[in-house]
């Protein structure tokens, strides 16, 4: 992603222009969009024209539009995104206040505005991870079991599968079905191995693991490079020490998260983003366990413990980040910059890792704490009244009102003469 044009001001308000150069940057995009904001790109709009003898014909016209965005489509295998929006500026092709879908491709600027100081410290993060020229850390992966392959793409925000295979193979029996299952399995691989080729840019990728439930992944190994080897693929033997074989417990696409999880790989993937976060949502958990005052998930909670400075570090999911409401995003940017102004550790996780899915299913917020704090969970309606309650009655007995006699329990009143 390049920036051609940045005209934010000091209250985060204007626009930037972007050129988008890989699909991943849609990724980033579509972080940074949120309804209400202003969207300026190419557009092609089918337009009527009516002839002076009363005919009518249609053709299609290359224009820009600036629209409001109502609605934002976002789909990550195929990374495009359609935006539907209310056009605000007017042109000669469309009419002011009418609707249209803005597509936006790669190799094609855009311009986004954010009214209200949108541009705040989250968005403008994105806009330097999305810019940062260095190399992004991406790791291939085939989970799979007999008869299903899921062969996926994660990279630094996103994991994607690229191609689900799916055989039908026929029962381990003796004799002659057993030549049959033999020849199934060699047809499961075959496709497995096609769509690892087409799917996986093997040369740029730093990891390429293949993990299945017992040694089906070994022999998945051994088949691409006995293929590689009788076809010369080069490229693919010199890419051999990226691959690893692992256990996983299924062929399911969620046992990635139990895969990356293991020492094995987290040793090949120390400097990537992904791992960072999956080990902190790990932490999570695990504190979870053995010291639960220190593990608080929640917003309400959670924001209590920012209050107090308690927080270490923060994992926030990015889908609470593309709040519709300014007051609801602004309260998660708060959190986000009052965690690292204390010198804690602040992770905006992506919901289409993993990590952000476990971290969605705990509200989208999570803490683990620098020291314990107790009753983050109590209702504050409930503390108030208790307080209020306290109060009333030390100023009761401030006045001699109330009051309880030490030595027999009676109440004693002051009345007036």
């Amino acid at each position: 992603m390049k920036v051609i044009k940045n005209l934010v001001d000091r209250d985060g308000n204007g626009s930037i222009t972007l050129f988008p150069e890989e699909p991943e940057d849609m990724w980033h995009t579509y972080n940074l969009l949120t309804l209400g904001d202003h969207l300026t790109a190419s557009a092609i709009r089918k337009v009527s024209t009516e002839s002076s003898t009363g005919s009518t014909s249609t053709h299609r016209v290359h224009t820009t539009l600036t629209t409001t965005i109502t609605s934002i489509d976002f789909d990550p295998p195929s990374s495009t995104l359609h935006i539907n929006g209310r056009v605000i500026t007017e042109n000669k092709h469309v009419k002011l206040g009418s609707y249209h879908t803005l597509d936006l491709e790669l190799n094609r600027n855009f311009t986004i505005t954010k009214p209200n100081g949108g541009w705040d410290s989250v968005a403008m993060q994105v806009i330097r991870d999305a810019c940062d020229p260095a190399e992004k850390a991406e790791i291939g992966a085939v989970v799979m079991q007999e008869g299903l392959a899921n062969v996926c793409l994660v990279t630094e925000y996103m994991t994607v599968l690229r191609q689900r295979v799916d055989v039908s193979l026929p029962r381990k029996r003796r004799g002659v079905a057993m030549v049959s299952f033999d020849k199934g399995m060699e047809r499961f691989y075959e496709q497995v191995y096609q769509a690892i080729l087409k799917h996986l840019p093997i040369e740029s990728l730093k990891v390429v693991l293949l993990a299945s439930p017992g040694f089906l992944a070994d022999g998945l190994m051994k088949y691409i490079f006995a293929k590689a080897t009788t076809a010369g693929n080069i490229p693919l033997l010199r890419s051999r020490p990226k691959f690893i074989t692992a256990h996983t417990s299924s062929g399911h696409i969620h046992s990635l998260s139990e895969l990356l999880a293991s020492q094995e790989i987290q040793a090949r993937l120390t400097n990537t983003r992904f791992l960072k976060e999956s080990r902190a949502i790990d932490e999570f958990y695990a504190m979870m366990t053995t010291d639960e005052d220190r593990a608080w998930y929640g917003i309400s909670e959670v924001e209590k413990a920012v209050g107090k400075g308690a927080v270490q570090t923060l994992l926030i999911s990015n889908s609470l980040m593309r709040s519709q409401t300014v007051v609801e995003r602004r309260r998660y940017v708060r959190m986000v910059e009052e965690v690292k102004g204390n010198g804690g550790e602040a992770l905006v996780l992506s919901s289409v890792h993993e990590s952000g899915r476990r971290l969605d299913g705990l509200g989208g917020v999570a803490a683990i704490l620098g020291f314990p704090l107790l009753g983050l969970d109590e209702d504050e309606n409930e503390e108030e009244a208790e307080e209020e309650e306290e109060g009333q009655r030390l100023e009761k007995e401030a006045n001699g009102e109330g009051a309880v006699n030490g030595v027999n329990g009676t109440e004693v009143v002051k009345v007036k003469v």
